[in-house]
């Protein structure tokens, strides 16, 4: 039986490096400093799979006024010390990525440099040498479907013949906007707010090479 899809695109924070606990508490600190109340949960709900541009135009609409100009840069600081010391990769992600035999790449909202450092410290980074693609590369990150596409194109794929493997709402509505088939991470995101992925909703790594082979 021919494969499925001939690209499976993974997101990076939160479906293969374990970071969305860490990232969000750093961010929920940064803008209570800033005189806007957020909690790691709220952070987690609202900002999620969002690129830094797109947290700082949401919180400056709630806040009602410019964040301090240093925000992201204190920011990268705090979450990069914190990767180098305690990021893990997400469990089981190591042997499901063995399980699969279709080529993969990765697709994020994080710089090159969180990207990388993410998973250089994780030992997920030979797995995906030279298939990384950033919010950075596009002039529109998710829920735009820029990024994926990007990546396809530079990969030499079509659209319909990918997969995306995506734990939030905005990386699910850019898959779909991108015509790929979107597979919903409900480890920290509830499944309900993962939906649209009309690929199938999973909690567990272990699931995903099964779900992925389903016709």
């Amino acid at each position: 039986m021919p494969d499925r899809f001939d690209l499976i695109i993974f997101d990076n924070d939160g479906v293969l490096v374990d970071s969305e606990w860490h990232a969000n508490g750093i961010l929920a600190d940064l803008l209570c400093e800033a005189g806007l109340p957020s909690t790691r949960e709220s952070c987690i709900a609202e900002y999620m799979g969002s690129s830094m541009k797109l947290v700082r135009e949401m919180a400056e609409g709630r806040l009602g006024r410019p964040l301090p100009a240093d925000l992201e840069d204190r920011y990268h600081e705090r979450l990069f010390e914190t990767f180098r010391t305690q990021l893990t990769a997400i469990p089981g992600v190591g042997a499901a990525l063995d399980r699969i035999a279709t080529p993969t790449c990765v697709a994020s909202s994080g710089t090159h440099e969180r990207i990388r450092l993410a998973l250089t410290t994780t030992g997920l980074l030979p797995r995906f040498h030279g298939r990384i693609f950033s919010a950075q590369d596009v002039a529109r990150g998710k829920p735009e479907p820029d990024l994926f596409l990007h990546a396809a194109k530079t990969l030499g794929i079509r659209p319909e013949r990918c997969a995306v493997i995506e734990d939030s709402p905005l990386g699910v509505d850019a898959a779909n906007r991108a015509g790929m088939t979107a597979f919903g991470f409900a480890r920290m995101m509830p499944a309900a707010r993962l939906r649209a992925a009309s690929g199938g909703i999973f909690s567990a790594m272990d699931e995903l090479p099964n779900l992925l082979r389903r016709p």
